[in-house]
């Protein structure tokens, strides 16, 4: 949804003898001193749709629970399409447009995104500069917050202003890809191959789990980075099968393939396990591969618990979705819940409408009580939960194996 423009022509209000010329608000105009607007900036186009529709529906049910009201401010809420048809997946140039839409407009105080951590490194300095808080779901990479596992000058090429304006209620890729190596290593592999797709994530996450790999002394066979645009990996397959890896490791996502690689990986013959990390943990990547293909030899790291294994306030949180939109929601459906959790709260605290204010307030937030359980957010506007699971393709769905590190 975007906000509508008023063009041009003025609207004419004729009261007592006095003509009133009323010019239409221009996007960017501050519509009510009571009206708060949060916005997301997701993928709502390509194969990621289903996975954000859940996201996003997380998003509508706290909205909804809280009245669409923060202490004295009524909310509104805005879905942004941060892909593109033609891409089929989310692009910067749609996330900028986001981002600069969202910083214009001084009602816009809360933006939930992004979905993937490249696309966070084109909003986040755009927002960081015009102080509006920025909460993630999604996003796993380490050096949106901390210099570990990131790349030259991260955290602080996205924060101009020297200040924090990102927080995010998922665990980063620094947990995620070393306990992916340790849960590997306890499945019985003794040589690995790693690929990724050249993005910001999967990148990330799989020389995260090469180096604990190495530390395990788990023999690395090689480590590849794919095309993402390629329509198949056959001859990449016949090359990793000549190896002998008991585990091949994908570092991406079912937009960039991690399905096509499962396909390929089953049909060049290779009889070895497949792991990879959240990025898939969802029902397209399944269908994508093909359950067949995937069936108990796919393995799957996730930052937190499946909706199925949740407990207490989780627990409630999926019975209220499945009451409310007559189906389980997905692995990310519960962080973009508790992400609008967290806006709401920031608003209430703050008590203001002002950026800074609800910033500081988010910031500040310790011992949340919220549906992952109760947790803070940290001098990085990291959370503190650390769960990580272990699951597998089983009969076409995800199945819960084991808390990683336990």
């Amino acid at each position: 949804m975007t906000p509508r423009r008023l063009l041009g022509t003025a609207l004419i209000i004729l009261a007592a003898p006095v003509l009133v010329l009323f010019a239409g608000c221009a996007p960017g105009e501050d519509a009510s001193e009571t009206t708060i607007k949060i916005v997301s900036s997701l993928p709502r186009t390509g194969s990621a749709k289903a996975q954000t529709d859940t996201v996003v529906n997380g998003i509508k049910l706290a909205l909804e629970e809280a009245g669409w009201k923060a202490g004295p401010f009524t909310l509104e809420y805005l879905d942004w399409d941060d892909a593109t048809a033609a891409a089929g997946g989310w692009t910067p140039e749609a996330e900028q447009a986001n981002a600069d839409r969202a910083a214009k407009n001084p009602d816009v105080m809360v933006y939930i995104g992004t979905f993937n951590s490249g696309a966070a490194k084109v909003a986040m300095p755009i927002l960081n500069d015009a102080n509006l808080l920025m909460i993630s779901p999604a996003n796993t990479a380490p050096g949106l917050t901390k210099p570990r596992g990131g790349e030259p000058g991260e955290p602080g090429i996205y924060r101009p202003t020297g200040k924090i304006n990102y927080v995010r209620v998922v665990p980063a890729d620094d947990l995620q890809g070393p306990l992916g190596a340790q849960w590997a290593k306890e499945l019985g592999a003794r040589k690995v191959y790693i690929l990724d797709d050249n993005e910001v994530y999967g990148r990330g996450i799989a020389v995260l789990f090469k180096e604990r790999c190495q530390e395990l002394e788990i023999e690395v066979l090689g480590h590849d980075s794919i095309d993402a645009r390629a329509s198949e990996f056959k001859s990449l397959m016949a090359t990793i099968k000549a190896k002998g890896p008991d585990l091949v490791y994908f570092g991406g996502t079912t937009q960039t393939k991690g399905g096509q690689l499962a396909r390929d990986l089953v049909a060049s013959g290779l009889n070895c396990k497949f792991m990879v990390p959240d990025g898939c943990m969802e029902d397209a990547f399944i269908e994508a591969a093909g359950a067949d293909v995937l069936n108990d030899r796919c393995y799957v790291t996730f930052g937190g618990l499946p909706p199925e294994k949740l407990t207490g306030a989780g627990k409630v949180f999926v019975e209220k979705y499945q009451k409310r939109f007559g189906t389980m929601p997905e692995a990310y459906a519960i962080y973009g819940y508790e992400a609008a959790k967290v806006a709401i709260e920031a608003i209430k605290r703050a008590g203001k409408k002002d950026r800074a204010a609800i910033v500081e307030a988010c910031l500040a937030l310790r011992d949340f009580d919220g549906a992952l359980g109760r947790w803070s957010f940290d001098a990085n506007g990291d959370t503190t939960l650390t769960t990580m699971s272990g699951n597998i393709v089983r009969n076409g769905r995800f199945e819960f194996v084991k808390l990683l590190g336990q």
